[in-house]
């Protein structure tokens, strides 16, 4: 009897630490914004984990045991790339002891790889603040370079799994199509507003502002990740006056005090707005983030 018992204890064991499924693709992302696209493309072939979210900021990210669990079970590992995660995706790979997803191994994904870099300092050095040596790696919020990622992502996701890369390219081409499909609305939204400058609190909107034509004239922050001076601010007030700014964008991970004291000084607007999916609840996939985004602004010209 107690061998039985020994044996259907085992027996439930081995079941409970079982992979979900056989075909199950495991793929670790360092933002909500890579796994929303994952999600997109893998289908119910993959299950997906960000170690960071939308209401965090992505650069200080910590190296947390539970994170090199996950990457130890992982079949992909995708980064944004640009120096975003340099603070702590060495620590994670090297705690995770996962050879597979190790850099320039197949289950290591740069998702910067194939994106022309915006911001691209001359020099840097750490007077200049929170640089990015190889260009800003905000670029999730230009919708076009998503369609970039997500064709990366289908090729990668082959790779490791060809028995699925019809399925895998099928959803590619109708994320592209949605994509198309949605960047004609938001052009529509914003186009009223094309050529209008902008003040916003970081670094971050450098590719969505090229995307829909929107001119970032100064950051609330002095240097990148440094927070605001008072008299950095008094400075942007007369900027925002002699340029007629309609619209001060602050990204939800960055208090507003420093944006509300320009308006209230000043005829612009405060608009805050998500910078990544799950930033707020509604914008839980990457489409309902740059909808919100779109939206928001839009409103923040017209009041």
């Amino acid at each position: 009897m107690r061998n039985i018992l020994r044996l259907a204890f085992l027996v439930c064991l081995c079941c409970a630490s079982a992979p979900v499924s056989a075909s199950t693709i495991n793929v670790v992302t360092t933002t909500a914004d890579l796994k929303s696209v994952v999600e997109h493309i893998g289908g119910d072939r993959v299950k997906v984990y960000s170690l960071g979210s939308g209401h965090q900021n992505y650069h200080f990210l910590q190296a947390k045991p539970s994170y090199m669990m996950k990457a130890k079970k992982a079949d992909l590992f995708v980064r944004v790339g640009f120096d975003l995660e340099i603070g702590y995706e060495s620590l994670i790979l090297e705690g995770a002891r996962n050879p597979d997803i190790r850099v320039g191994r197949r289950g290591h994904l740069d998702a910067s790889a194939n994106i022309h870099p915006m911001d691209v300092p001359h020099e840097v050095d750490r007077s200049m603040g929170d640089i990015h040596a190889h260009g800003n790696p905000h670029y999730w919020l230009d919708p076009m370079n998503m369609k970039t990622v997500a064709h990366d992502i289908a090729s990668r996701l082959s790779e490791i799994a060809p028995e699925y890369e019809s399925e895998f390219n099928a959803n590619l081409t109708a994320f592209n199509r949605q994509i198309d499909l949605k960047m004609a609305e938001w052009q529509r939204v914003l186009s009223p507003y094309s050529g209008e400058k902008i003040i916003t609190y970081h670094q971050s909107w450098s590719y969505f502002a090229e995307r829909f034509n929107l001119d970032v004239i100064g950051e609330l922050e002095s240097k990148p990740g440094v927070p605001p001076s008072p008299s950095h601010l008094k400075k942007i007030v007369q900027v925002v006056k002699d340029n007629h700014v309609r619209v001060i964008l602050n990204e939800n991970i960055y208090k507003t005090d420093a944006a509300q004291f320009i308006a209230d000084r000043t005829s612009a607007n405060v608009v805050k707005a998500p910078v990544s999916v799950g930033g707020t609840k509604s914008a839980d996939d990457y489409f309902s983030l740059m909808d919100q985004i779109v939206q928001g602004v839009a409103k923040g010209f017209r009041l």
